[in-house]
């Protein structure tokens, strides 16, 4: 047989009728809800007043102290931390206003620095130039003499070579060769 369950099985003595699936109690419900009633309502009253009393102490001396305690201290942290903030702020725009201050000097420095090197680097490449133009100018009228000399040797060379030329033409035109005063007179005819 299965044994009883003591969760659901009443103890013995108690006025109650075991029904398979139901279980009645036999005593009477007086009534209205026990705080409703009126012959506990003094002492209701009572300990009202003196758990509320209790509480009121305790709020007061103990929990709203350490609440405003507590609020205090945070407030004063948020206004350390506020004015913390705002002097970090002051120093950073300090701070900004120094590095654009620095770097506009800076970038002044360089523009200067790349001006004179530009105008040094100018100035050296003009030196430069001139002494090459005054050079090859050198060279150009050392040429250009050269090319007269050589010229004028060339036409004298012409001159004898033509006048060579003239008399052996006419040699083996004429069969009898020129005299020379008559070729230096006809060379001289065509130079001009």
């Amino acid at each position: 047989m299965a044994q009883p369950n003591p969760l659901t099985t009443p103890p013995p003595g108690a006025d109650t009728k075991v029904v398979p699936g139901h279980v009645e109690h036999t005593e009477a419900h007086s009534g209205a809800f026990p705080p409703f009633e009126t012959s506990g309502f003094l002492a209701q009253l009572i300990w009202l007043a003196l758990a509320f009393g209790l509480l009121y102490y305790l709020m007061d001396k103990i929990a709203l102290p350490r609440i405003q305690s507590i609020l205090h201290a945070r407030a004063e942290r948020l206004r350390a931390d506020l004015d913390q903030a705002q002097a970090m702020k002051a120093e950073a725009d300090a701070a900004g206003v120094a590095f654009e201050t620095g770097l506009r000097d800076a970038q002044g420095k360089a523009r200067d620095i790349a001006q004179t090197t530009r105008n040094t680097l100018a100035a050296e490449a003009e030196t430069k130039r001139k002494a090459l133009e005054a050079e090859l100018n050198a060279k150009l009228v050392a040429a250009e003499a050269t090319i007269r000399t050589r010229t004028e040797a060339a036409m004298g060379n012409v001159r004898s070579i033509a006048g060579e030329a003239a008399s052996a033409i006419v040699e083996r035109l004429t069969g009898q060769a020129p005299d020379r005063a008559t070729l230096d007179r006809a060379l001289d005819a065509t130079a001009h």
